[in-house]
């Protein structure tokens, strides 16, 4: 029997009453070493075949973190709001489960790896290891006040590309074109595109626009002013001027089961509200 560890945020309306309520379904299928709803285990020194995600996208991003280097394939159950990562509805997974059975087992199924960012602060020519992050869907140098805008120079491979003026600079992941790089104007990646994104907030120069390149590259950013260090949603650190925020590929991939009947491009259309078709009356 597979061994599983249970992760959610149990603060969100509805998730706790849920996990809870499928947890005896669960153990008929999976052995479950851990559960967590705060957010505080270290679930990379748990030895789980893979990890059961209730919520939504943020969710699955706290989980990242939570299992850092040990990077087991994740089972994305629903439960938030708009939700691009979750591809499960509660009343799949035990179907599912229970289908797996009877098929090999969840071992048997495809797992798909998406890119991970590694990004760390280099302050006076040293990084730290306390200062070193592992990244799903963005790396964001901001301004942190609405109305001030900050000069950021990127290089790329050690090659200055530009020096922005704008609110902010995002480094973006295929996971995360459709967050905060989609809402800058910045171009929509498929999940299993090797790839990233570099997308200027409100840019003073109108010829500054989103760049994709490699994620074999290393990506430098530098600010003139103090700016804020935003990973996955959250400000992680204020910097200063001066520091270089280094993001490279990781050595890790976030995995997710390939759950059958999923979508892609009908997971766009229901969640951005895609509809470009007209009839002929209209």
């Amino acid at each position: 029997m597979l061994k599983a560890v249970l992760l959610a945020n149990g603060t969100k309306p509805g998730v706790l009453a849920a996990a809870e309520e499928l947890r005896p379904e669960i153990e008929r299928h999976l052995e479950i070493l851990a559960d967590d709803f705060t957010g505080k285990l270290d679930a990379a020194s748990i030895p789980a075949d893979l990890a059961i995600v209730f919520g939504g996208d943020g969710a699955i991003l706290r989980a990242v973190n939570q299992l850092g280097t040990n990077q087991i394939p994740v089972l994305a159950v629903h439960l938030g709001t708009l939700g691009f990562l979750a591809t499960l509805q509660t009343d799949e997974l035990i179907p599912l489960l229970r289908h797996c059975n009877t098929a090999g087992g969840l071992a048997a199924m495809p797992v798909i790896e998406h890119l991970l960012l590694q990004t760390a602060v280099i302050r006076s020519g040293q990084s730290k290891a306390e200062s070193q992050y592992l990244v799903l869907n963005e790396t964001v140098l901001h301004a942190g006040h609405v109305a001030r805008m900050i000069s950021i120079e990127l290089h790329i491979d050690g090659e200055l590309v530009t020096t922005y003026r704008c609110d902010g600079l995002i480094i973006s992941t295929p996971v995360g074109s459709t967050a905060l790089n989609l809402s800058t104007g910045g171009p929509i990646l498929r999940k299993d595109i090797d790839a990233v994104v570099v997308s200027p907030m409100s840019p003073h120069t109108l010829s500054n626009r989103p760049l994709v390149d490699s994620p074999d590259r290393c990506f430098e950013l530098r600010s003139h002013q103090p700016a804020g260090l935003i990973l996955d949603g959250d400000e992680v650190l204020r910097l200063e001027p001066g520091d270089t925020v280094r993001v490279t590929r990781a050595a890790q991939t976030f995995k997710t089961f390939a759950v059958p009947g999923f979508c892609y491009y009908k997971a766009l259309r229901s969640k951005l509200g895609w509809n470009g078709s007209f009839t002929e009356n209209e």
